[in-house]
């Protein structure tokens, strides 16, 4: 797994039009890269929702939003015509990237193990360093106490806004 402060793998992935997205080409700009399952499941609805939600956000920040699983282009095509997403998502069928940034595990659910993408956010900064990293995501939670649920989202977002202070 990459921690803050390291190099940001170089990556070259066709987006939901079949239009390869490279590294290179968007290096310098803050970037919130999300590692996410598959498309169309409950969690990942959910997240790609927060964040279309949240994207002009993210534009008022210069930050630009990735959201990356193994699904083909046409299922990302899908995916954003049924939910109403404006965010991007990539795609890496064959896990190069996946591995790259370390989010291809083992995975146990239900008493079974197999390999899959753990659900992980990077902050890139514009020098292509890894500012920012959350493991094993849950895109809301549940305050015990209090019962206020928070997004992942808002975390990110106001993360982003830290660093861009420092």
């Amino acid at each position: 797994m990459l921690e803050v402060g390291s190099i940001a793998p170089d990556f070259s992935v066709p987006n939901q039009d079949d239009i390869e997205i490279s590294f290179r080409d968007i290096k310098g700009k803050w970037i919130v890269l999300y590692f996410y399952p598959r498309d169309l499941t409950p969690g990942c609805i959910i997240q790609a929702c927060d964040f279309t939600a949240q994207e002009e956000l993210f534009d008022d920040l210069d930050a630009f939003i990735l959201g990356v699983s193994a699904d083909t282009p046409s299922k990302h095509r899908s995916f954003i015509e049924k939910k109403d997403l404006s965010i991007t998502l990539l795609s890496d069928e064959d896990k190069s990237m996946c591995e790259a940034y370390g989010v291809w595990q083992l995975k146990k659910f239900m008493g079974k193990e197999n390999m899959g993408i753990v659900r992980t956010t990077f902050i890139i900064n514009p020098e292509g360093k890894i500012a920012a990293v959350w493991n094993k995501v849950s895109v809301r939670k549940k305050d015990r106490k209090t019962k206020e649920e928070t997004l992942h989202v808002d975390d990110v977002r106001e993360t982003l806004k830290q660093l861009q202070n420092n």
